[in-house]
């Protein structure tokens, strides 16, 4: 399949990928295209996955690309947070999928894991084989997990006892395992651990009522007496810092997610503004529409750049935890204003799922505060730029 740079790439950033990625991208896009878009508007308004496309996204080779041990071929960060745009134009839920999937679950083994664990566990999750989840947010700990995780690991001889509960935890209702960050009794440090979804005392309820990200399966998480051997425990995670290093990767590809629904929103006003017609002429030809349509083009480029940068900085190791945090908050923040706009560029036909702007709308709200909120990646970078740290 030959490669198209996207219109709303208006200054031709996926120039900088290899040939090769480029047909991947391709690729996937036509498989979103025919497989996924046609079918996402109905699984969102009656907040179910479709599992149907699970296997296929598996098939393209999406899960998995950031690891030698699992990728299909050398790739870049660039690429990677390319392929989070794609999927996210499409579909905010799908791309929270595979965020889950690929960078939370198999991220957490692929950076935190033993050599062994890797080797049993990421060809499984790239695969769909095993289906994972990642339990770190809790009922009273999100923005503080770093100091107010309430989940315990106690050691019992060569198992570990974890007992607590976990919230907002996407996948988590048909994960087969899920990767639990909790407290060590012994030494107070943060520790992670794969726990299969079928061992005693674990419980997951999904979470009703959403009205972002719908699709996505979100359940609250109960761990009472859950065994776990030793052999199941990260063996790298070892403090909160390891957690850190994992959530470094993800946030970053995050932003480019956020990019990505900002294109999805504004390549359905554009379609809408060149159909519409409204005082004897299409909705384009007026000034106010032109004017919004350019405002949201100006987010979407800066935001390109910005990931694209802070991506190459990660290919070159000199990515920090406030360079993907700036990343997060300001593509995000974009990405909230552009949605806003196309959605008032389609008046009324805004709000409803048809046109497909207001479920970008909807799920806009989630990603702007998933994987940090704004504030908190403000205060990671209010500390690089002062010095001085203001959480409390």
């Amino acid at each position: 399949m030959s490669f198209e740079t996207l219109a709303s790439d208006f200054y031709g950033y996926e120039d900088l990928l290899s040939t090769r990625e480029k047909e991947f991208l391709a690729d996937l896009r036509v498989y979103l295209e025919t497989e996924v878009k046609p079918i996402v508007n109905e699984h969102w308004e009656r907040a179910e996955f479709p599992h149907q496309i699970i296997e296929g996204l598996h098939e393209t080779g999406t899960i998995g690309l950031g690891f030698p041990e699992t990728a299909q071929f050398e790739n870049s960060a660039v690429f990677r947070g390319w392929v989070a745009l794609e999927l996210a134009r499409v579909d905010a839920s799908v791309s929270t999928y595979v965020g889950v999937q690929n960078g939370l679950a198999l991220g957490a083994i692929g950076v935190c894991g033993s050599d062994e664990q890797k080797a049993e566990w990421l060809p499984k999750l790239a695969s769909g084989d095993v289906l994972g989840a990642f339990g770190l947010t809790e009922p009273l700990s999100g923005s503080d997990s770093a100091q107010g995780l309430r989940t315990i690991a106690t050691r019992d001889g060569d198992n570990w006892v974890l007992n607590g509960s976990k919230r907002w935890i996407g996948n988590a209702t048909f994960s087969d395992i899920t990767i639990i960050w909790a407290k060590s009794a012994e030494d107070g440090q943060v520790k992670g651990f794969i726990v299969p979804t079928s061992t005693p005392g674990y419980t997951a309820t999904k979470i009703e009522g959403k009205q972002s990200l719908r699709m996505v399966q979100n359940a609250d998480i109960t761990l009472e007496n859950v065994v776990v051997p030793e052999s199941l425990r990260l063996q790298h995670a070892n403090s909160f810092k390891d957690t850190a290093a994992v959530l470094r990767l993800t946030r970053a590809e995050v932003a480019w997610a956020a990019v990505g629904v900002a294109i999805g929103a504004y390549e359905a006003a554009v379609a809408y503004a060149k159909e519409r017609v409204q005082f004897g002429k299409p909705l384009g030809a007026h000034q106010l529409i032109q004017d919004l349509l350019v405002k949201s083009l100006g987010n979407i480029t800066a935001s390109i750049a910005l990931c694209t940068r802070v991506s190459e900085m990660l290919d070159a190791g000199q990515q920090r935890d406030e360079h993907s945090a700036l990343a997060k908050a300001f593509t995000t923040s974009r990405m909230r204003e552009t949605v806003a706009w196309c959605r008032e560029i389609l008046g009324g036909n805004g709000i409803v799922i048809d046109y497909d702007v207001a479920r970008f709308f909807a799920d806009a709200e989630a990603l702007y505060s998933y994987e940090g909120t704004r504030e908190m990646n403000t205060l990671i970078v209010g500390r690089s730029i002062t010095g001085q740290a203001a959480f409390v």
